[in-house]
């Protein structure tokens, strides 16, 4: 098998220690995160040769990202070096009725600033059969989006695999913008996947009887979604992430897959939130990993799945599992007891 190729922004993440709020920290503890960063890092974790594509600046913040994802054995070699900044977000962790928030600080960042110009997207595609992208990166700047189309058609000219996550982002661009620049996009994605949200903020299209607000999903109302998302851009695949809210500590947590002919909807897992943020990048890492590998639909999005339930137990947005573990959770062994 080639080499997974994922693009995006990385940044620094802080957030105060434990369920402090932002206003109380009086210091923050640093990790590096973002939406493909957190791909490869899953990816390589359960053995794929995958390799992280952006820029960063030219100064011990950047070489201190490039570090964080070369620890987990993701290439870093397209890690290119130069403009201003590296972006930083901040996170503060919800808990009972009290949400989790995110407040973003990343105008201007090394890769936002970059330009078609600056990606050699035959080099980088050497010896790989799959690129992952997600709606964030087009979001940071009209350069990017531009650097995405010009990727997805160098990957598809050469027979790569592409995978989206649609990722909307409501303090980065506007319902208008996502839906006319993505629009352009994913009829380039082969597997395109989306949370519950995702597909009426950027495309308009809704599930029947869910109330996100209040928690409650109708899973076979996506499937629904699926098939219109898959009918509109011509997706082999489309898989959508199912939460069910119950409280910023507790959330259902499943998803569906649709292959084109039938769907998929995985066993639901009831989750004690530890850290939620990454839990839609571990569920993508987890759903490529298992396409790659050619396990059919129900065993791939299961597999996510379980994948994506283990994150939100883990601290960080990196989740630093394996497959043995995530075979473990699949195969029923969830009772949390110590291992010995």
């Amino acid at each position: 098998m080639g080499k997974i190729i994922t693009f995006g922004e990385i940044m620094l993440r802080l957030n105060p220690e434990g369920y402090l709020r932002i206003l109380q920290a009086g210091c923050f503890m640093a990790s590096y995160a973002g939406g493909e960063a957190n791909v490869s890092v899953s990816l390589a974790n359960y053995g794929e040769e995958t390799a992280f594509v952006t820029y960063v600046p030219d100064n011990a913040i950047g070489e201190s990202a490039i570090n964080a994802l070369r620890h987990w054995g993701v290439d870093t070699k397209y890690m290119f070096k130069g403009g201003s900044r590296l972006g930083i977000y901040f996170v503060e962790k919800g808990a009972s009725q009290r949400p989790s928030k995110v407040i973003y600080d990343r105008k201007n960042s090394a890769v936002a600033e970059s330009t078609v110009s600056d990606y050699d997207w035959d080099q980088i595609f050497e010896g790989a059969d799959w690129f992952h992208w997600t709606g964030i990166t087009p979001a940071l700047s009209d350069n990017l989006s531009e650097v995405c189309l010009a990727a997805c058609k160098k990957a598809k000219e050469k027979g790569i695999t592409v995978s989206c996550d649609l990722n909307y982002r409501k303090n980065l661009w506007t319902n208008e913008k996502a839906k006319e620049v993505m629009s352009r996009l994913v009829p380039y994605v082969d597997v395109l996947i989306a949370n519950e949200e995702d597909a009426k903020d950027v495309f308009g299209i809704t599930a029947a009887g869910t109330d996100i607000d209040a928690g409650k999903i109708n899973s076979e109302g996506y499937v629904s979604v699926a098939k219109q998302l898959a009918e509109t851009f011509g997706c082999k695949y489309v898989a959508i992430t199912l939460r069910g809210s119950i409280s910023a500590s507790d959330n259902n947590w499943s998803a569906m897959l649709y292959d084109g002919k039938e769907a998929h909807i995985a066993k639901n897992y009831l989750i004690r939130i530890v850290d939620r943020v990454g839990g839609g990048d571990s569920f993508g890492g987890g759903l490529i990993y298992a396409l790659h590998n050619g396990y059919d639909t129900a065993k791939a999005v299961e597999f996510a799945t379980a994948a994506s339930c283990l994150k939100q137990t883990i601290e960080y947005d990196f989740n630093c599992v394996n497959v043995k573990e995530v075979e473990s959770l699949m195969g029923g062994n969830a009772s949390g007891r110590v291992q010995r």
